[in-house]
């Protein structure tokens, strides 16, 4: 598996996508505490999110922290638009930017959190 076809399905995924999440684990069974954090935001401001385990496939695990240039995971992109990490997503959250974030962006909450 190259490089270049971990990019285009980064890029796809994505750009097909609002909301997804770079994550260890899955949204059910996140496995990893900073995962985990981030899920746990996503899901009480009660949004829609794609969570991509990138313990599953090294090439897109590699891959990503190339694409955004940002060494770990979780990564949290919205509307294709890199957003942040762990410390990121919950100062965000904790600040209402996130929430202002998908506001913006035109993304779905089901809380008016």
């Amino acid at each position: 598996m190259s490089d270049t076809s971990a990019e285009a399905r980064i890029r796809d995924e994505i750009s097909s996508n609002d909301v997804v999440l770079y994550m260890k684990g899955s949204p059910m069974f996140p496995q990893c505490g900073f995962s985990a954090a981030v899920v746990q935001v996503l899901s009480h401001i009660g949004v829609k999110f794609k969570g991509v385990n990138v313990l599953e496939d090294d090439a897109i695990r590699q891959g990503i922290k190339d694409f955004s240039n940002w060494p770990t995971i979780p990564q949290l992109y919205v509307k294709g638009e890199f957003v942040g990490g762990c410390d990121i997503v919950r100062e965000m959250a904790a600040e209402g930017e996130l929430q202002a974030l998908f506001r913006d962006k035109g993304v779905e909450m089901a809380t008016a959190a």
